[in-house]
């Protein structure tokens, strides 16, 4: 039985779910520029940030988490290599999260609340953890003897000189955003197709997630705390369902129509007026005349 709320996905969207264009357009707008200006407004921590960064080194070397110069080592392999991972790492971030907010707006109108949702409750938790914990990355951590992939072999989305970057704030490595909206486009994107191929998806999160401790602009704890954030988003803001209701079935009558007494093309059992009128028997009648009605 085929029921509204489990329809293909491949079906035509719900136009009356999706919200006004305008509207969603000064709303992603307004959530870019609130995005920048908190980053901005994190900056300038400097000695707190690189306090913060020996102390996340020191605690992942203690809970024996991988060491991230392991990573860095294989794509030191090939300069190739790791000129891809820096492209991917300052191309792929902004316009991977926003073709897959206009192609959730376009074909599926309620996975596109639902997403923006979640995205805009992660990325205000995260920018209040910026401001909370700043965070230089390791490749500014002299200790974690890593290279910074960017500026030796670029692209870099980065200026040179950290504490003076106007561009963008260096010490809000954790939580990692980058980790966190790709986690999100990916199962955003499963949940809202059903292609046998969409648990592909899940490359995208994991690429990141090698890109960015491989460049050493993430620790590892960078990807663990933003899972743990996206994981409290999914639990307070559920994807809303639509009533099941089932298909009609053409044999069945429709709501609020008389249920018939019998199905169409069948007639009731005639009742026999000979049995109406029958004698009825006692067991003393029976004993005196017997089965065959003969009286002894």
């Amino acid at each position: 039985m085929m029921y509204a709320g489990s329809e293909p996905a491949d079906r035509e969207p719900d136009s009356s779910a999706r919200p006004p264009l305008v509207r969603e357009l000064l709303l992603v707008v307004g959530l870019f520029v609130i995005y920048k200006l908190g980053r901005q407004a994190a900056n300038g921590h400097v000695d707190e940030a690189y306090r913060n960064a020996g102390n996340v080194w020191d605690f992942e070397r203690s809970v024996h988490l991988p060491d991230e110069g392991a990573v860095q080592s294989l794509l030191l392999h090939n300069e190739t290599l790791i000129h891809l991972a820096n492209t991917y790492y300052a191309t792929v971030h902004f316009p991977a999260t926003l073709l897959f907010l206009v192609w959730l707006y376009w074909r599926r109108p309620r996975h596109y609340i639902w997403s923006r949702r979640i995205l805009a409750a992660l990325t205000g938790a995260a920018l209040a953890l910026h401001l909370l914990f700043p965070l230089a990355p390791p490749r500014l951590l002299a200790a974690t003897g890593l290279v910074d992939t960017g500026q030796v072999y670029g692209p870099s989305v980065y200026g040179a000189t950290p504490a003076t970057d106007s561009m963008a704030n260096q010490f809000a490595a954790m939580p990692s955003l980058h980790f966190g909206w790709a986690v999100m486009v990916a199962v955003g994107l499963i949940v809202a197709t059903r292609s046998r191929w969409r648990w592909l998806w899940l490359l995208h999160p994991l690429v990141t997630l090698l890109v960015i401790v491989g460049t050493a602009n993430h620790y590892w704890l960078d990807s663990i705390v933003v899972s743990a954030l996206l994981a409290v988003a999914f639990a307070a803001l559920r994807l809303p369902r639509t009533d099941a209701v089932p298909a009609h079935l053409p044999w069945l009558p429709a709501p609020g129509e008389p249920v018939p007494s019998a199905l169409p093309g069948t007639a009731e059992p005639a009742v026999s007026t000979g049995y109406a009128g029958s004698r009825t028997y006692s067991a003393s009648s029976y004993a005196s005349t017997g089965p065959t009605g003969a009286r002894r």
